[in-house]
């Protein structure tokens, strides 16, 4: 399936919208407290434990719109946007875009 963040996909034409699909994940405060507690590679204000749990939930929240797209029968999905959000001491990625079909 192709994921991007352009409106269109070059050599490709739409030929039918699917509609707005959305993938979600979410990392516990439990996940942060775990992570600060045992950080031992900060080094110039980066967390390498922190980032790659974040790479984690990205690939979930991508994952789980590619999956929303397969099934209303989609084969790309454009436009692509990625946001980070935290909701009651919690870290959301939420990925969303259109499902379509390319022709």
């Amino acid at each position: 399936m192709i994921v991007t963040t352009t409106p269109s996909v070059e050599g490709y034409q739409i030929a039918d919208y699917k509609g707005i699909v959305v993938g979600e994940a979410i990392l516990g405060a439990n996940v942060f407290r775990d992570l600060f507690a045992g950080i031992t590679d900060i080094i110039g204000g980066r967390s390498g434990a922190y980032e790659q749990e974040l790479g984690k939930a990205r690939e979930i929240a991508l994952a789980e719109l590619e999956q929303r797209a397969a099934d209303r029968g989609a084969n790309a999905v454009v436009g692509v946007d990625l946001d980070y959000e935290v909701v009651n001491n919690m870290l959301m990625v939420s990925a969303s875009g259109t499902a379509v079909v390319l022709g």
